[in-house]
């Protein structure tokens, strides 16, 4: 309720017309339903009647209503109304009771109202079931329109480099229609003799309307990548969210429905680790426990039983336990769906009071995600894409508010840093190249040549100043390199793509680029290394220990029955054996495997457990202590017929053979089982199997009298004094190609370690069959109770330096808890041992795995048998959860690094060049020697094309010989600063030479000192032609930064890579030839042309000359592009709950740096990248910096908090907490 009432608080100043807007996309939506009218005098709203807890029958009102209701009180043969479950389940604990048993008298009779069986479920009938969709609604809330097309091409219009070359040519075009009076007069000097003489005033139009052009050109192709991207998006969201599928029961068989298609009605198996799909009343359950933090913002669990609090919300997590529900609200009407829908409704308010608010796309995104339950933070992956687009600050700074984030990805923070650094140099080197124009003209004319400034001379002047002023805008142009963003957003799109392929779903977009980067790895054993195909190959029955299963006969008949009942009973009654698929096959295991190895080891002693389930259905068990990681032990209560009871017990042998007093004998008779004989047993049965690689599982009983019901929830007495009846010893066989891709990740440079929660000698003899551990290496294996001697000092704290002792050398942690993992893997990320700092990824399928998963750099989940939760902390999905695909996602990851990294070094080649030659040709022949068009098709190649072209590089198998970059690797290294040097010499020294002494070499016309308006000269064509040609030779060049000296190898294997050089040369001879006044270019020779091929083909001859220059002896060069320095980072960390912005964002937050806004792109495509990431970090969801917030408006004030409540995965969320002030 808190949740309900904190956002009813928050609503009270507004009109009840906010409330009925907030159904407007709804039942536009929704044709078959439409706003209820109530007969009769009006309701008052909520906030007249004062009682906000009737919030919720106050919004019936505006919400939508069947029609059919107005016909009767219970249309459409149904016992209940949508209003009346609505209420309902707007009520908690002893309250929802009371009304349940006035209302239906109990659930079944609620179920009977329902036309539903408890046990058998719904009919599967299409009509039914769309009935009940078309009364009740669907389970799904329908999405934010996306952005038009038109829309984008605003955002990108937005860009501040392109509105100042956009003002630069309309002032330009202006002028060029000028004409003054005084023209013809000597009085302006020769500033237009020239022009004249070819009669081509009339063109000076050309250039302005050329630069409006490729503006357009710029504008259309940004809009069309943001476009795609969102498009892919969408499609990987929408993939995910049919991925997302819950088990209910219809017809009396369990099936998996997809989420969107459950209805009022359905009964649900839920289980530990789900993420409830809709609202719903507990039939039965089973030591239920949920996290309702997402709701209510109490971080405690709470119990969930039938007869003290039956009500289960949509969004909320099964922590412990099973049960079975029905379904009473879906969609829009579930809790979730009414405050999304009051989000939605906020973003529209908000929308017309001010353009910015876009944070309510993401509610709304997320709100349909949610909806359908896919992971709560997928839902929210959606959100900060709306604002990416549009890039501007205030919109980032708004979003800061609502959306926490991890730590900056590591390339994030190096790209950003960089991105300023060079920004910066743009923007002064533009600054004085414009000053410099000025002085130099003003000097010249008024000083030199004495002139007087004549009003009617003004216009012309003021043409020279608008000419200097775009020459300015030019170099910064092609200093600031806009292409970086658009090729990190197509690397990552292009490998995400991929990797579904290779089974990596990802999640959030920059882990694979963070995957490249891992040096550690820690992995869970079952499942991931292992089959989780599990088989009970050995058992000691009655004294005696089995090496295979044993004859039936040679057993004690009372030992079998008992054996047969204990494990029949004491499992999950969802986990079934089933015949195989086709003939020949395996048979087929659906549930838990372990429970399915136990279940099959009945089967392979020749009798069956499902009679035994049909006379003691699920409803007739007493007590159920269900599994969990404290436990490490599951327990059955059952009724026997002399009234007295019977407790099954089975878990990890060690554990529960201590609590075993008895045992039972070759004829199945009761013998002692003092300590000495269970050391005994240790020391001959279980370390003999542990130490074969198998996981031993102890099966127990007790009986109660039935003179004195014990108190069940004393759990520790209750399961105490047990008998042993068995241990078996199961074998999970480790996966065949995982020991490929363990001894893979070890040449690569990456630690694998293994984290289970098995028997220290079974996680030893797995690791060593895996290859973790290799026979005469120095390496720790410990259980997680020596691990956490070690590491914490006397008053059981934590300790960094005792932690840096134990990991390096750490390969197996057994009997590890959930903590456990999570510690060792903030200890390793927090670490700055060694040379550099670690980067960890994680494997993860339990519920409890979801903090380590979160606090990893890059967490995967796995698809088939992970929970909910843990693929909602994950950021990427492994969906054949297998080893091997984590070695994809590491290849995928340098390959994106990599591929960065050739961008980085072509794009800064040509910015060096570029700048260097408009700025010192400017300052000499006050003209740059690159027109402002032709600066902006070189921008064109360089940034869209190149980033194609150089970021959709295939990933190689050499990609893993290498040692990871690690968190503070440099992106430029020294080989690539001198790549970049080099080249840069090369070009510089050509350019000049054709710039001051070409007209003699090809005896032209020197274009040096031009009038304004002069016609292109061939001089300057060529220099343009010669500038691309290099370019294009050099992007060969850029393929390999490792210092590699066959450039062209593995040309051909990216097909993208040759069409963009062949088109860019096609499209580079038709501009010259044909390009004409606009780009500046006077048709060339064919000789002319060979020389200029000629010179671009240097470029790879001059790459040979540099990769000889060993890197080692350039002691000069300067590395660049640093990751945020160490002192850097433990300020974030300290500040964990506040925002982290690294030393560059800060700088940005001055607002020092005009062009930056102007770089949209940048922002864009970072937001994009880091959109992934920071979705899943709800770790201070909370936690927002007041100073953030104390900018936003009132309704932002309402939107933030709630938006973070209903996604939270964080218990400290706090709901009715509408400032959104921390929270301790």
């Amino acid at each position: 309720m808190t949740g309900c009432l904190g956002l009813a608080s928050s609503l009270l100043p507004l009109p009840p017309l906010y409330l009925t807007r907030a159904l407007g996309p709804q039942v536009a939506a929704c044709p078959q339903q439409r706003l209820h009218r109530q007969e009769g005098p009006a309701p008052s709203p909520p906030w007249v009647t004062g009682r906000m807890g009737d919030m919720a029958n106050s919004s019936i009102e505006f919400h939508p209503k069947p029609q059919q209701q107005r016909e009767g009180p219970h249309a459409g043969g149904f016992g209940c109304t949508l209003a009346e479950l609505r209420s309902l389940m707007e009520l908690r604990g002893a309250e929802a009771l009371q009304k349940v048993q006035e209302a239906y008298g109990d659930v079944s009779g609620l179920c009977r109202r329902l036309k539903t069986s408890p046990t058998e479920g719904l009919a599967d009938n299409a009509n039914d079931l769309e009935k009940r969709r078309q009364i009740y609604g669907q389970n799904f809330i329908p999405p934010k329109q996306p952005k038009t097309f038109l829309q984008l091409v605003w955002e990108a219009l937005q860009d501040v480099t392109l509105i100042i070359l956009e003002v630069a040519a309309i002032v330009s075009l202006g002028l060029s229609f000028y004409a003054p009076p005084g023209e013809e007069s000597e009085a302006c000097g020769n500033v237009s003799a020239g022009a004249e003489d070819e009669g081509e005033a009339e063109a000076g139009w050309i250039e302005g309307a050329a630069i409006l052009l490729s503006v357009t050109c710029v504008v259309l192709v940004t809009a069309f990548n943001d476009w795609s991207k969102e498009r892919q998006f969408r499609g990987l969201q929408s993939r995910i969210e049919q991925e997302q599928r819950f088990s209910v029961i219809r017809d009396g068989q369990l099936l998996q429905v997809p989420v969107a298609a459950l209805v009022v009605g359905d009964i649900a198996q839920v289980k530990y680790g789900d993420l409830l799909p809709a609202d719903g009343v507990l039939i039965q359950g089973n030591d239920l426990k949920v996290d309702e933090s997402s709701l209510t913002g109490e971080s405690d669990h709470v119990r969930k039983a039938a007869d003290r609090d039956p009500m289960l919300l949509s969004g909320t997590h099964v922590m412990e336990g099973s049960g079975r529900m029905v379904v009473t609200a879906v969609g829009v009407n579930s809790q979730t769906g009414i405050i999304f829908t009051l989000l939605g409704a906020g973003g529209e308010e908000e929308e017309k009071k001010d353009k910015k608010g876009k944070q309510q796309d993401g509610a709304m995104e997320s709100s349909q995600t949610k909806a359908k339950k896919q992971d709560g933070a997928v839902a929210m992956e959606m959100q900060p894409l709306k604002s990416a687009e549009g890039g501007e600050m205030e919109e980032r700074e708004k979003k800061k508010g609502s959306v926490p984030k991890k730590e900056k990805s590591v390339l994030q923070g190096k790209l950003t840093k960089l991105a300023v650094q060079i920004g910066k140099a743009g923007l002064v080197m533009s600054a004085i190249t414009v000053i410099i124009l000025v002085l130099y003209f003003v000097i010249e004319t008024f000083v030199v040549d004495g002139r007087v400034w004549l009003a009617e001379c003004t216009p012309v002047y003021v043409q020279y100043f608008v000419k200097f002023f775009i020459i300015g805008v030019t170099v910064l142009v092609v200093a600031v390199p806009e292409g970086l963003p658009l090729a990190v957003t197509i690397s990552l799109a292009y490998s995400v793509k991929k990797m579904m392929r290779d089974n990596n779903l990802v999640r959030h977009l920059d882990a694979c680029e963070t995957m490249g980067n891992a040096t550690a790895i820690c992995s869970d054993k079952t499942g991931t290394l292992t089959t989780n195909r599990m088989t009970v190959v050995q058992s000691y029955l009655g004294d005696t220990h089995h090496k295979e299963v044993p004859a039936p006969s040679t057993l004690s008949p009372k030992i079998l029955d008992l054996l047969v009942h204990a494990i029949s009973i004491n499992s999950a009654y969802t986990t079934k054996i089933l015949p195989p698929e086709k003939e020949g096959a395996l048979p087929r295991q659906v549930g838990n495997k372990t429970e399915c190895a136990l279940l099959g080891f009945i089967l392979d002693l020749k009798r069956d457990f499902q009679p035994v389930r049909e006379q003691i259905p699920e409803e007739k068990l007493y007590k159920v202590y269900t599994f969990n990681s404290v436990r490490k032990s599951m327990s059955t209560v059952i009724r026997m017929p002399d009234g007295g009871f019977r407790l099954f017990s089975k878990g990890a042998s060690e554990i529960l053979l201590k609590k075993c007093t008895n045992t039972l004998n070759g004829d199945g008779e009761l013998r002692g089982f003092r300590p000495r004989d269970r050391d005994d047993m240790v020391k001959k049965i279980i370390e003999p199997m542990a130490c074969d690689g198998l996981r031993t599982i102890c099966i127990a009983y007790r009986d109660f009298p039935a003179t004195q019901e014990p108190d069940w929830d004393n759990e520790s007495e209750v399961v105490g004094d047990l008998t042993c009846i068995a241990v078996v010893g199961i074998e999970d066989p480790v996966r065949p190609e995982v020991p490929e891709a363990i001894r893979k990740c070890q040449r690569a440079g990456i630690t694998v370690r293994m984290v289970t929660g098995d028997n220290i000698n079974t996680a030893r003899a797995i690791a060593a069959k895996c290859g973790i551990i290799h026979p005469g290496e120095d390496f720790l294996c410990l259980e997680g109770k020596e691990f956490n001697r070690r590491i914490r000092n006397e008053k059981g704290e934590i300790e960094q330096e005792r932690l840096d002792k134990v990991w390096p050398k750490l390969r197996v942690l057994a009997r590890s808890s959930p903590t456990d993992k999570h510690t060792l893997v903030k200890g390793i990320i927090d670490s700055s041992t060694g040379e550099q700092r670690q980067v960890v990824a994680v494997t993860g399928d339990g519920t409890n795995d979801g903090p380590a998963l979160k606090k990893a750099d890059v967490g995967f989940a796995m698809g088939i048998a992970g929970t909910d939760v843990a693929k909602e902390a994950s950021d990427i999905i492994l969906t054949d959860d297998n080893f091997t695909s984590i070695v994809k996602a590491v290849m995928w990851g340098r390959n994106v690094y990599d591929s960065i990294s050739k961008f980085l070094q072509f794009q800064l080649t040509v910015n060096v060049v570029a700048v260097i030659v408009a700025f010192t040709g400017a300052c000499i022949t006050q003209d740059s020697p690159l027109k402002a068009v032709q600066m902006l098709w070189v921008n064109l190649i360089m940034d869209t094309f190149a980033s194609l072209a150089l970021a959709t590089e295939p990933p190689t198998e050499s990609l893993l010989l290498r040692k990871p970059y690690g968190r503070d690797k440099p992106l430029i290294s020294r080989t690539m600063m001198k790549n970049i040097l080099g080249h840069a010499v090369y070009q510089l020294t050509v350019i000049f030479t054709l710039l001051f002494v070409g007209e003699l070499f090809f005896d032209i016309d020197s274009g040096r000192n031009a009038p304004l308006h002069s016609p292109p000269s061939e001089h300057y064509t060529i220099i343009f032609n010669t500038f691309v040609m290099m370019q294009l030779f050099n992007e060969i060049n850029a393929r390999k930064i490792h210092g590699e000296r066959n450039v062209f190898h593995g040309i051909f294997s990216n097909p993208i890579f040759c069409t963009i050089v062949l088109g860019t040369f096609a499209i580079q001879i038709v501009i010259v030839q044909f390009g004409g006044k606009p780009f500046s270019c006077s048709p060339l020779s064919t000789e002319q042309w060979l020389w200029c091929l000629f010179v671009g083909v240097g470029e790879l001859v001059w790459g040979q000359v540099i990769a000889t220059i060993p890197t080692s002896q350039l002691k000069c060069l300067k590395e660049a592009g640093h990751g945020p320095g160490k002192d850097e980072m433990t300020d974030e960390e300290l500040a964990e709950g506040e925002e982290e912005i690294d030393h560059a964002e800060r700088e940005l937050r001055r607002g020092q740096i005009l062009w930056f806004r102007g770089l949209n792109r940048i922002q864009t495509q970072m937001e994009v990248v880091s959109t992934f990431k920071r979705s899943a970090s709800f770790q201070g969801a909370v936690r927002r910096r007041s100073s953030v917030l104390s900018q936003l408006h009132d309704v932002t004030n309402l939107s933030t908090p709630t938006h973070v409540i209903l996604s939270a995965a964080n218990p400290t969320s706090a709901a009715g907490n509408p400032g959104g002030e921390s929270i301790p």
